[in-house]
Order: structure tokens, then C-alpha cells, then sequence
């Protein structure tokens, strides 16, 4: 659709080793983005994944450790990156339990990851953008940054506070070519859910069909879930002129979601 639009800029993706910071990667670098994709792990399988991108879309990509829990690493990312033109901040976990059961460890962990991360990540990629001339921030948030459930108030509280986050970068650098927006995902099928659907499926007594449709996707209008690669071409958009003058906003990827 685009063709090589993003050929010569660099992008960096957080938590891009699997899911839909994966699936963000792969749409890029289709559109010729060179890659810098991350996670917490150092293994073998994380730099064969970044041959592996390199090879099937001729762009350069190159695995950096680092726990996005950790605001040294979190600039340290960018620092080793080099370039930063596109920076996705997708790194993310999850807990669910009642606030006056969540562990406080839980909570740090997931405001840390979630959302402190895209501030360290964003402090350092912002003046290097500036000197490029050009940039964009995308902040993966979620239907949770707009809406609420129970039982994840660290998430949901993380999730606000990225759009919150987006807003204000955007504000920031309105006056130049840098543009700074949320995708907001509702349920994803990315690998983790599809394993999620067996367990759910003993739990709940239910087929396959009916724990999606039933339970998974029961505030999902739309009855599918989203796929990586609609988010990943999201970003994509956002990456490309006809966005020029979107910034300091949400665009829902969520069947419904946020509509109801």
C-alpha cells in the first residue's frame, strides 16, 4: 500500500520479540524501516529473529537487551539504537486481582514497564528526533486507556497515564514535524491469548467458540478479535504523510470496544 515510504529511518520497538510489538516490526520494516526490536532476554532465538527480519524484508534489524523495568536501560536503549525516527513503546505485562490483593511488587512492576518506560524511552529518542527533522512516538495503549475492569487497576492506571503521556508529548512538539499518538488494541490474538483459550476452555466448561465469544470477546462488539498485523498497520499510518496532522490522539483498534 505505501510501498518503501520509511526506507532510511530507523524504528524501535519495545517488548517487539513476540505479539504485537512484533507484529508492529514486521509491518514497518515492510515499508522499509531499518529495525532495532528489544525484550528482556539475551538469546540466541531474539538475534536469529532479527536475522530473520533483515533477510525476508531487506532492512536492517538489530536485537538490544533491555529490562524496560529499569529507567537506565530504558534510555540506554535508545542511546545503543544510535537513530530513532519511529519509536514504538509497546513493552507491557499484565496481573489481575483485586486492589486490596495485588501485590505492591505487581503494581511497580507493571507502572514501570507500562508506563514509566515510554517517559525514559521518549526523553531520550524526543532530541534526537529533533535533529532528524522528523519524528513520531507511537504509545501502544489499550482499551484500558480509555475504558476501566475490574481487578486490573494497574494496568488500567498505566494505560491512562500513556494516553495522558501522548497528549502531552504531542503538546510538546506540535511546532515541529514530530507527532506523538496512542493505539488503543482490545483483545488480540497474539500468541499468548491463543494459549490462553484451552485453560479457559476447561474452566468455563465451554467450546473453543463459546470461550471467544462468550467470555474473551464479550465486550468486543465486533465478535473477532484484532489481529498483529491491523495494529502493526495502524502504526504504519501513523508513520506516513497522510498523518502529518495527527497528533495528541487515540485511534481504537478494538471492534467496538470504546463505542460502547
Amino acid at each position: 500500500m505505501f510501498e518503501k515510504f520509511l526506507k532510511g529511518k530507523t524504528a524501535v520497538v519495545t517488548g517487539s520479540n513476540s505479539g504485537i510489538g512484533l507484529g508492529i516490526a514486521q509491518e514497518l520494516a515492510r515499508v522499509g524501516a531499518d529495525l532495532v526490536i528489544n525484550s528482556f532476554t539475551d538469546s540466541q532465538d531474539d538475534h536469529a529473529l532479527a536475522r530473520s527480519l533483515a533477510a525476508e524484508h531487506g532492512v536492517e534489524v538489530r536485537y538490544i537487551q533491555a529490562d524496560m523495568s529499569r529507567p537506565e536501560d530504558c534510555r540506554a536503549l535508545i542511546e545503543k539504537a544510535g537513530r530513532c525516527d519511529i519509536l514504538v513503546n509497546n513493552a507491557g505485562i499484565q496481573h489481575v486481582a483485586p486492589i486490596p490483593d495485588f501485590p505492591a511488587g505487581k503494581w511497580d512492576a507493571i507502572i514501570a514497564i507500562n508506563l514509566s518506560s515510554a517517559f525514559h524511552t521518549s526523553a531520550v529518542a524526543l532530541p534526537m528526533m529533533r535533529k532528524a527533522g522528523w519524528g513520531r512516538v507511537i504509545n501502544i495503549a489499550s482499551a484500558h486507556g480509555l475504558t476501566a475492569s475490574e481487578y486490573k487497576s494497574a494496568y488500567v492506571a498505566a494505560k491512562h497515564g500513556i494516553v495522558g503521556l501522548t497528549k502531552v508529548t504531542a503538546l510538546e512538539t506540535a511546532r515541529e514535524p514530530i507527532t506523538c499518538n496512542a493505539i488503543c488494541p482490545g483483545y488480540v490474538l497474539t500468541p499468548i491469548v491463543e494459549k490462553q483459550i484451552p485453560d479457559q476452555m476447561k474452566t468455563h466448561d465451554m467450546s473453543r467458540e463459546d470461550v471467544i465469544a462468550k467470555v474473551m470477546l464479550v465486550r468486543q462488539p465486533s465478535g473477532e478479535f484484532a489481529t498483529v498485523e491491523q495494529v502493526g498497520g495502524t502504526a504504519v499510518f501513523l508513520s506516513s504523510p497522510a498523518a502529518e496532522q495527527i497528533t495528541g490522539t487515540t485511534i481504537s483498534v478494538d471492534g467496538g470496544w470504546t463505542a460502547l
